[in-house]
């Protein structure tokens, strides 16, 4: 299959992109276990299919994830649309420090960002999210200066409210907003931001496309997950709210299986088929599965099946938040 390209924002900001990205945080952390072979051979091959949105941030691992990916694009650099995140403060051992959007700070991030990649430069570099202590324009004003000075060529912002949005796309053109987007998590679609970013020509980086893994239809217990499994303090993955989305995951289920394609590959048509302006960056650490993502692109979903499946899982009808805590979400 012959990967097909979309286009994140207009203008100067505009950047090419496959019409998949892969997003590669649970490759070092989050979601239980790695295999750091394995995890090269996945981004090889989705290079070798033309998935060339890798996405990763300073924060995953921490820091582990851009060296895997560093190591991945060594000789490959050229092939790739690499995406990275700053603002989510952690230590080496893992401390959380906070949210941190200080001028002064985006220039270290950036920077210790590049030295672990390996580059020269990021093609799209993304406020991982808002601190709310810092005006957005300073931080942006920051992220100007990183454009100007060509280490960064776009930048993104990730779970920002709507005002947010139009403040910091006046200090300088947004690229793409990154925010949770699938069947299973459709605020975007009712909160403003996703009428907000087509009204000013902004890209929408949809993450979680398969509702961490759970419109996979493979979890049918915490059990199933590993200990150190973050999912396991999720509010969507607790006692009776898990019941009541095991209900709706059983619709997609069987709305799949009526098509003859697995919920996932179900999932993600459903993302992409909400527009040109969307690339969802759904997540692997094994080959087989980044090949079921693929084969998405090769689904038509008619308008039909969408009101179908939009009466099947509407807005707001998965049980519980998407975080433990949400005060960091929708600045």
């Amino acid at each position: 299959m012959i990967v097909s390209r979309r286009t994140l924002g207009a203008g100067p900001a505009a950047l090419e992109v496959s019409a998949q990205g892969l997003g590669c945080m649970g490759m070092s952390e989050f979601y239980g276990s790695g295999d750091e072979q394995e995890s090269l051979a996945v981004i090889h091959a989705a290079l070798d299919a033309g998935v060339n949105f890798l996405d990763t941030a300073d924060m995953y691992g921490p820091f582990t994830n851009e060296r895997l990916v560093g190591r991945a694009i060594a000789t490959r650099r050229h092939e790739v649309v690499l995406a990275t995140k700053f603002g989510n403060e952690r230590r080496e051992d893992g401390t959380r420090v906070g949210v941190n959007g200080h001028p002064a700070y985006v220039r270290r991030a950036c920077d210790a960002s590049l030295a672990r990649l390996g580059v020269d430069y990021i093609d799209l570099y993304y406020q991982h999210r808002v601190d709310p202590s810092v005006p957005v324009e300073e931080t942006w004003g920051a992220l100007a200066e990183l454009v100007a000075a060509g280490k960064v060529r776009h930048l993104g912002i990730s779970e920002a409210a709507p005002a947010t949005i139009r403040r910091a796309h006046q200090v300088h053109p947004v690229t793409a907003v990154q925010t949770e987007w699938s069947l299973w998590s459709r605020d975007v679609e009712d909160n403003g931001v996703l009428a907000t970013v087509r009204e000013l020509g902004i890209g929408f980086v949809a993450y979680s496309p398969l509702g961490r893994g759970f419109l996979s239809g493979t979890i049918r217990s915490v059990e199933d997950l590993d200990e150190n499994d973050f999912r396991r303090h999720s509010p969507r993955f607790q006692g009776e709210n898990f019941a009541k989305n095991l209900e709706l995951l059983e619709r997609v289920r069987q709305f799949a299986a009526e098509r003859d394609v697995t919920p996932s590959q179900l999932a993600l048509a459903w993302v992409l088929a909400q527009g040109e302006d969307v690339v969802p960056i759904p997540g692997t650490k094994h080959r087989h599965y980044l090949d079921e993502n693929i084969g998405a692109l090769g689904i038509h979903l008619s308008d039909g099946d969408l009101a179908e499946l939009d009466a099947a899982v509407p807005v707001g009808s998965s049980a519980g938040d998407r975080y433990a805590d949400m005060s960091t979400v929708n600045r």
